[in-house]
């Protein structure tokens, strides 16, 4: 079944108590750091008074139905880790109103499990790309301005390193997470690749035929972070979980998918007015 609803609308309610859901997967959240920063009041309603209303409804809930809510969180909360790998017990730097709400949605989650024992995992993923991601995120911009001859911006000399992990391979996560997972735990979710934003650029224009004369240096966005990187040790050795999708293959995989999409429409301030996948 599928049902439109806000996460703070008291209808999430009756939804969840109608349907008897065995997990529920919290991943209704915004996302983009750019609008973030230009307007943070959507990302404080959403990630954190919503987080808020969705625990509460789901505390009645696992009162009378077994059943376990995973939070999807992100590798941001940790901010910029300019040497290592961040665990799940380092200390929360959010740098962005986004990763701030996001770290805020977490410290909720694990105070309702300290003191209300909810059955409640929260996961912490780096950077997703694949198929029918919104246009607004990195790859799937690229890919349509390329589309567009229209020209790549690159913040700063594009040296900001970030991890990259499939959709399926998260998705694939999350699942084991469900499965075999302990409540009250928390997991951090990587295919342990680094790769700087100019590197995934030239790549992209290699594979589409394009000039790498599309590049064009901005300024660097404020707040921005240099590197985000996982240990992701804990998923792979307790739960045996491993991505199984390298960032060659993944990429040529989105690449293919969006050049089979005819239906592109403007990209404006806010991201696309109605998503390409949409009929």
């Amino acid at each position: 079944h599928h049902v439109k609803c806000d996460i703070k609308d008291k209808k999430l309610k009756k939804i969840i108590f109608k349907f008897k859901p065995d997990c529920i997967f919290n991943l209704a959240a915004e996302t983009h750091v750019d609008r973030s920063i230009d307007n943070p009041e959507s990302f404080i309603q959403s990630n954190i008074v919503g987080v808020y209303k969705l625990l509460e409804f789901f505390r009645e809930y696992s009162k009378k139905y077994k059943s376990k809510l995973i939070h999807i969180s992100t590798d941001e909360v940790y901010g910029d880790k300019i040497n290592g790998r961040s665990k799940e017990n380092d200390t929360y730097k959010p740098s962005s109103p986004y990763a701030a709400s996001k770290a805020a949605s977490d410290h909720l989650v694990y105070s309702y499990i300290r003191t209300y024992k909810i059955p409640a995992i929260i996961t912490n993923c780096s950077n997703n790309y694949g198929p029918r991601q919104h246009p607004e995120k990195l790859i799937p911009k690229l890919i349509y301005n390329i589309l567009k001859n229209k020209e790549l911006p690159i913040y700063g000399k594009g040296k900001n390193s970030r991890e990259w992990i499939y959709v399926d391979d998260h998705c694939d996560a999350i699942m084991d997470v469900l499965l075999n997972g302990k409540s009250g735990e928390s997991y951090n979710i990587s295919a342990g690749n680094e790769i700087d934003n100019i590197t995934i650029i030239k790549k992209i224009l290699k594979l589409m035929n394009k000039s790498l004369d599309l590049m064009e240096f901005v300024d660097e966005r404020p707040g921005e972070d240099y590197r985000y990187s996982l240990d992701s040790l804990k998923i792979r050795t307790e739960l045996q979980w491993n991505h199984k999708i390298n960032f060659e293959e993944g990429i040529r995989k989105t690449i293919e998918w969006y050049l089979n999409k005819n239906t592109w429409e403007k990209i404006d301030s806010e991201g696309l007015k109605k998503l390409p996948w949409k009929k």
